[in-house]
């Protein structure tokens, strides 16, 4: 018995097996069938989606090759020559005789530029097919293009010969080698010019030319070194390895600062060529062998390193090192769990970075440094910090500075220069720096000395170290006699701007509270006139200017401050003046979020003001002058000053002092500045708008999401194409898109949907772009949100999604109540969302009749919706229903007879004699439907013109 049944079994399992494939032979035949026909209607789409479905279940080897044949013709006709061509070469594996493959092959390599291997596959299709004339045109067009390429390629080549010659030549004019080298710069932005350049040698000339002492000749070897780098990791791997980074560091240490900037630029681009490079698909024998960048990368870093203490770097050079590293090794996104090159920066180059921090500039004997290095140091190490991913991580962080600093304590000005630094960057370990054992004391006691550096170096610190509550509390304590002292008597502007700023910070020290005074009343107006008078002070060094602007980030704050700010408009344009300095752009964009108000204040509930007030706690208060109506006239002021101008060069600098928390500023400036409708315009007039889309992408969380919010307020009101220009409009929609989540506010909800509907009644591109950023499920789920103006934001939203095909393919489907929707909320009260839906409903049925039919069983309801429609006291209304109505009597003939013995009659012939121009189109809808229901025989036209009822 056992035997017999697992034989039964085994045969049973054989015979299903042979079905299954029989089944899944058949519907792979199927799908192909399916294919072709959909390919010769056009629908190339669908065509490819059954070819790829029925590649997936074909298990014939020969019937995989037709699929693949066929699929291939799809993706040349969807312009993807890559698909092509990897498609057709799968075909041809398996029948090298396969003409039709063969050809598609050739045309796909053509429109790839791989126009000698097109021409072979021509060729060959020609021998087997001598008179098919698609592939003689073909030949004959790659036969030409193939001596185009020669004749240009030929002619490259002799202009690259040229410019060799000349500048070989020692014994040219100067002038002529220079025109010869600019030209070179010229030839290697075209991909023939780099080629040419590259395997004639040019990489040796250009190694002399960067061993000139000639600026301009250097200049044009890095411009060219970059045009041949751009986008080619085996080129850069070549050149990194025969020019060496010794060199071109060397070339960046500079003292010209052009060419140091230039030689900055030559390697930013080798490092994105070599990380593009490695994330590049591999396709190819050439590139199969391409040795792994990571190892020049590394190397490329640990150059740049080893630049940051060397005494031979200049300032400029130092600078760039330090802003190649901000940009390079951190991880772009936190998502990505590899942090190890932080890891190995840290190991290797912290106490270098952390020497240069430590650096005072007028103490001889240390690296060279702009007023930029303190800063581009701080932005360093907090990236650094920033990307680690665990406490122990951190732990080591800390432990390694600690020790670095403790470790100085002998030249306690160094370790309270490195202790600034850190403040500014990795605040966390700043302020545990400062817990070390005689920094404060330190701090404190070289306040007092009489060497004018010193003072300098100490009162930096106070200043920064007031960054805390605790630390404010403690220095107001300890240290405002002491800075005072140094304000009044010391003779020495460095040292009583400083004094000045630390003053400032701790008269700040309350915030917006206005219950919170640090310092007798007016003191903080006092102080903040002084700053504007340093500020406006153009006989002083810019140094202590920039200083004066720090005061006045602390101390706008005050809302009495901020009203004598935006009065003194000579102190504004100073501040915007400075603006243009790296160092200051926090300042300025923390001053300006100050008069603006607009930072995040949470407005407490009352209930609970009330029962802190009953407990004696203390309750917050607000300054007076930080009402709406005094922010308005604040905004206003500054826009007549020329605030938006100066913000849109902030966004322009290239620093890393342009840190991620400065763009924030920024865009919570312009989100305030854009708040009026009236004053949109003047802001997109001076770039506002432009200036917005960096920082929709570069900046915090937070600042991301309130740049997101001024482009909505803009493209509400503006015309998107004007505001943004060309190519621009099409960036706007993903962060606006950005908007529809849970975690904005509803108010930010709303502009969102309100730009989208902008945006998406302007053209189909754009349509498509924001149904690609999959906007459509969000906007679907707004239209059942309570609210009412967010709901009928998200329906005229779809309305105009609506008018592509896409979309409205969406309505088709059966599995959803997406149509009835749509009826229900014809029937609103809410008059916005009543013509949101019944605009959209009229659309639709006038483009898919077959959605007409289905209406009626979305509610039983829908004759008194539309009759209401017909019968509404706006004219938009009834011109919708009568639009809806026609529809549905051209779709179906018992719609009309459904529609006719209602009072929809009635409605339709009183709209149809109406004499008034403005509703011509209420009462062409509506004669239309007479005129359906005359042609139907449902009513007869008597002899006076009234319709009436057929019996």
């Amino acid at each position: 018995m056992y035997d017999l049944r697992t034989n039964l079994c085994v045969v049973t399992l054989v015979t299903l097996y042979f079905k299954v494939s029989l089944f899944m032979s058949q519907d792979s035949s199927t799908l192909r069938e399916e294919g072709n026909n959909h390919f010769k209607a056009g629908d190339v789409q669908q065509a490819l989606s059954c070819y790829t479905k029925a590649l997936k279940i074909s298990d014939c080897q020969s019937e995989s090759a037709v699929l693949y044949r066929n699929r291939a013709a799809c993706y040349l006709k969807l312009e993807d020559h890559t698909k092509a061509e990897a498609d057709a070469t799968k075909a041809l594996d398996v029948d090298q005789g396969d003409v039709k493959a063969r050809f598609r092959r050739a045309q796909a390599l053509q429109k790839l530029g791989r126009l000698d291997q097109a021409f072979t596959d021509a060729q060959k299709c020609a021998q087997l097919e001598p008179k098919n004339k698609a592939f003689q045109d073909l030949l004959r067009q790659l036969g030409a293009q193939i001596q185009q390429k020669v004749a240009q390629l030929s002619s490259t080549d002799s202009r690259v010969q040229q410019m060799f010659k000349l500048l070989l030549d020692s014994s040219a004019p100067i002038s002529d080698r220079q025109k010869a080298a600019q030209n070179l710069v010229v030839l290697s932005r075209e991909d023939a010019g780099a080629e040419q350049i590259f395997r004639n040698d040019g990489v040796k000339l250009l190694q002399n030319l960067l061993d000139s002492q000639q600026e301009d000749l250097i200049l044009s070897a890095l411009r060219t070194l970059v045009g041949l780098c751009t986008g080619h990791q085996s080129r850069t791997m070549a050149i990194v390895n025969e020019v060496g980074m010794d060199r071109l560091c060397g070339v960046m240490g500079s003292a010209a600062s052009t060419v140091s900037l230039s030689a900055c630029h030559l390697i930013q681009v080798m490092f994105e060529a070599l990380t593009e490079g490695m994330k590049k698909e591999i396709r190819g024998k050439d590139e199969a062998i391409l040795p792994e960048p990571s190892r020049e990368l590394r190397s490329m870093l640990r150059h740049l390193i080893d630049m940051l203490p060397a005494s031979s770097v200049s300032g400029a050079g130092r600078d760039s090192a330090i802003n190649l590293l901000v940009k390079q090794v951190p991880r772009k996104s936190l998502k990505n769990p590899d942090n190890s090159l932080t890891l190995w920066v840290i190991d290797q180059g912290l106490k270098k970075i952390l020497e240069v921090a430590g650096t005072v500039p007028e103490v001889k004997g240390g690296p060279l440094l702009t007023d930029n290095t303190p800063m581009s140091c701080s932005v360093l190490l907090n990236k650094l910090y920033d990307d680690l991913k665990s406490d122990k991580e951190r732990e080591n962080f800390n432990k390694l500075c600690e020790e670095y600093v403790h470790s100085d304590m002998e030249s306690k000005l160094r370790a309270i220069q490195t202790v600034s630094v850190l403040l500014q960057g990795p605040s966390d370990v700043g302020n545990r720096t400062l817990e070390l054992s005689g920094i404060m004391d330190a701090v404190i006691s070289l306040c007092a000395a009489e060497n004018i550096t010193h003072q300098q170096v100490a009162v930096e610190a106070l200043i920064h170290a007031a960054g805390k509550a605790k630390r404010a509390s403690f220095i107001t304590a300890n240290g405002v006699a002491l800075l005072k002292d140094l304000y009044k008597k010391s003779e020495n502007d460095r040292i009583r701007v400083r004094a000045l700023v630390g003053l400032c910070k701790l008269g700040s020290a309350g915030g917006t509270d206005f219950s919170m005074k640090q310092f007798a009343e007016g003191s903080t107006l006092k102080l903040a006139k002084q700053c504007r008078k340093w500020l406006c002070n153009e006989a002083l060094p810019l140094t202590s200017r920039r200083w004066a602007i720090e005061g006045l980030a602390y101390l706008t704050l005050d809302a009495d401050v901020k009203e004598d700010l935006v009065e003194d408009k000579k102190a504004l344009q100073a501040m915007f003046e400075l603006s243009e300095d790296k160092t200051v752009l926090y300042a300025v964009g923390s001053t300006l979020v100050n008069c603006t108000n607009s930072y995040d204040v949470e407005k407490p509930d009352p209930q609970m003001v009330e029962l802190a007030k009953y407990a004696k706690q203390h309750v917050p208060e607000e300054h007076p002058k930080d009402a709406r109506s005094f922010v308005e006239k604040r905004v206003v002021k500054l826009l007549e000053a020329g605030v938006v101008s100066a913000l849109v060069c902030m966004v322009k600098q290239e620093s890393p002092a342009l840190t991620e928390a400065c763009r924030e500023c920024i865009a919570r400036v312009i989100l305030a500045l854009v708040e009026r409708q009236e004053d949109r315009g003047l802001v997109v007039a001076q770039g506002g708008g432009k200036a917005l889309l960096p920082l929709v992408s570069e900046s915090t969380d937070r600042g991301k999401i309130k740049a997101a919010q001024a482009l909505a307020k803009i493209t509400i009101t503006s015309n998107p194409e004007i505001a943004f220009p060309g190519e621009r409009v099409y960036e706007v929609v993903r962060p606006l898109v950005s908007l529809l989540a849970l975690d904005c506010t509803m108010l930010q909800n709303f502009e969102a949907l309100m730009a989208l509907t902008n945006l998406a009644g302007i053209s189909e591109r754009l349509r498509q772009k924001i149904i690609k950023e999959k906007a459509v499920p969000k906007i679907e789920g707004y239209m059942f949100e309570e609210h009412d103006m967010v709901r009928a934001a998200a329906t005229e939203c779809m309305c105009n999604l609506a008018l592509s095909t896409e979309v409205q393919k969406c309505y088709l489907a059966t599995d959803s109540d997406r149509l009835k929707l749509l009826v229900l909320y014809s029937g609103e009260d809410d008059e916005r969302l009543r013509k949101a839906a019944s605009g959209t409903l009229a659309m639709l049925t006038g483009e898919m009749p077959e959605l007409c039919t289905r209406i009626p069983d979305t509610t039983s309801h829908w004759l008194e919706i539309f009759q209401a429609l017909l019968l509404g006291e706006s004219q938009d209304l009834r011109h919708r229903g009568a639009v809806i109505v026609m529809n549905l009597m051209q779709a179906d003939k018992s719609l009309a007879e459904k529609l006719m013995e209602s009072e929809a009659l009635e409605i339709l012939s009183v709209l149809a004699k109406g004499d008034d121009p403005k509703q011509a189109s209420i009462q062409k809808a509506a004669q239309r439907c007479l005129d359906l229901a005359t042609e139907y025989g449902l009513i007869r036209s008597n002899e006076d013109g009234v319709n009436g009822k057929t019996m």
